[in-house]
């Protein structure tokens, strides 16, 4: 083997010193070899090839190769590169095994150690290494351990042409390859390992889009259906309801009693179904951005009042208002008379007995003056976990078929909706058993 060349030392400094001088300059020279190489590497392989290309002549080995564990046979080491291996043995590289254990390659995996062979043919004790030495033209090699998560994965192996005595600077010189190439190459493979994850992830991302995309377009389809068939539905429906009323004023020619009954009871559930086909028609045409806002100057107090006229209330259940005199605002009336309709509407079939306010307030929030209007009751409450899901579409607290509460479902998720679109936002806070309040805010202006 060829001596190591050491760096240029002024004679001044003493032998011992320009050595020391020069195995240190060798020893920052391979670590930033190895680290090109990981820069240069996208894959743990490729961080082996280049690092070996560029070590094997820095040590004066005639070639170098390395070993890893087999993923299918852990005691079985694979050749997985090698630098300027002879061409008489090269197509048969991808074949190569070692057994952990044998040799000086499997000792140093086994003993997590450097191995090293001085002279092989010499030494008794590695005649079956003694033909593939001579095949492949090497006298002398040593063997050093691989490790990674703290356990010997492989090793690297560098041979020597002649015999070769390796000394103490030389092994600390190649121990420190075999550490800088175990640290690397495990950086490489988390690098690698997190490319595949990012590339799988980015799969995932991009078919999530697609399915959102076709979701988005069965959702605005849906709407679409349900608009139109709302529109359908509501014009037999106020035949309906107009023919049912002729009937009970008698146009239609004298009617009993019973027939009166029967034809108030068919108006009845008339007008609830167009309520609901309203309700259906306001939320899709809402979701699919038809409806305009019409904003003018009210007074919030009236439009409180006058939801208030319009409700009948049961003999046990007292309505009452409080509030201001008079609150300005510019908003969509109808839009704001619905909410406060369906929240107390919702109000009135939740509380069996007790009372259901009113109240409208001004407030100011963030620099910026708001009205609320808001609805409070001594109804049956809502349970703390169910608070979040109650603007849902059909959906209700109890909602088994035998729930006690009729209902769609339908009037807290419009609300909310047309809440939003007059840039306002709907608050509720609730305990079982002691009712609810259900807060509507919308900007002054």
């Amino acid at each position: 083997m060829k001596p190591f060349d050491d760096s240029n030392v002024a004679l001044k400094q003493g032998p011992a010193r320009a050595a020391a001088v020069g195995l240190k300059q060798r020893e920052l020279e391979i670590v930033r070899d190895i680290a090109e190489a990981f820069f240069n590497a996208a894959t743990p392989i490729e961080v082996y090839r280049l690092a070996l290309a560029r070590v094997t002549p820095a040590v004066n080995a005639a070639f170098s190769s390395i070993f890893l564990r087999d993923d299918s046979e852990p005691d079985l080491l694979r050749l997985v590169c090698a630098n300027n291996w002879p061409q008489s043995s090269a197509r048969f590289l991808g074949q190569m095994r070692i057994r952990v254990g044998r040799g000086p390659t499997g000792r140093a995996v086994a003993e997590r150690t450097a191995i090293s062979a001085e002279d092989i043919i010499s030494d008794m004790s590695l005649r079956e290494w003694w033909e593939p030495a001579r095949e492949l033209g090497f006298a002398s090699l040593i063997s050093l351990p691989l490790e990674a998560a703290s356990e010997a994965v492989g090793a690297v192996t560098f041979y020597y042409t002649e015999p070769h005595r390796f000394t103490e600077d030389e092994r600390t010189l190649l121990d420190l390859i075999a550490r800088q190439l175990s640290r690397t190459a495990e950086h490489a493979a988390a690098t690698q390992d997190l490319g595949d994850e990012n590339a799988k992830l980015r799969e995932r991302i991009a078919a999530l889009e697609k399915r959102l995309a076709r979701g988005e377009a069965f959702e605005r389809l849906k709407d679409e259906f349900l608009a139109n068939m709302s529109h359908e539905f509501r014009t037999p429906l106020t035949s309906v309801l107009g023919y049912t009323y002729l009937m009970r004023e008698g146009q239609a020619g004298p009617i009993t009693p019973d027939q009166h009954t029967a034809l108030s009871k068919i108006d009845a559930s008339a007008t609830v179904l167009l309520n609901l086909i309203n309700d259906l028609l306001a939320l899709t045409e809402l979701k699919l951005g038809r409806i305009d806002v019409i904003n003018e100057p009210v007074d919030a107090v009236a439009i409180a009042r006058h939801v208030l006229d319009g409700v009948q209330p049961s003999s046990r259940v007292r309505l009452r208002f409080e509030g201001d005199e008079s609150i300005q605002v510019h908003t969509d009336v109808e839009k704001v008379t619905k909410i406060l309709e369906n929240l107390l509407s919702n109000a009135l079939k939740f509380t069996s007995e007790g009372e259901v306010v009113l109240g409208v307030r001004a407030r100011q929030h963030g620099g910026e003056e708001f009205v609320e209007w808001s609805v409070r009751d001594t109804g049956i409450g809502i349970p703390a976990d169910q608070l979040s899901g109650i603007f849902d579409e059909f959906r209700q607290v109890d909602g088994s078929s035998t729930r006690l509460y009729g209902g769609t479902g339908l009037g807290l998720a419009l609300s909310l909706h047309l809440a939003r679109l007059l840039r306002g936002d709907i608050a509720v806070e609730s305990e079982p058993g002691r009712g609810s309040t259900f807060v509507l805010r919308l900007p002054v202006r």
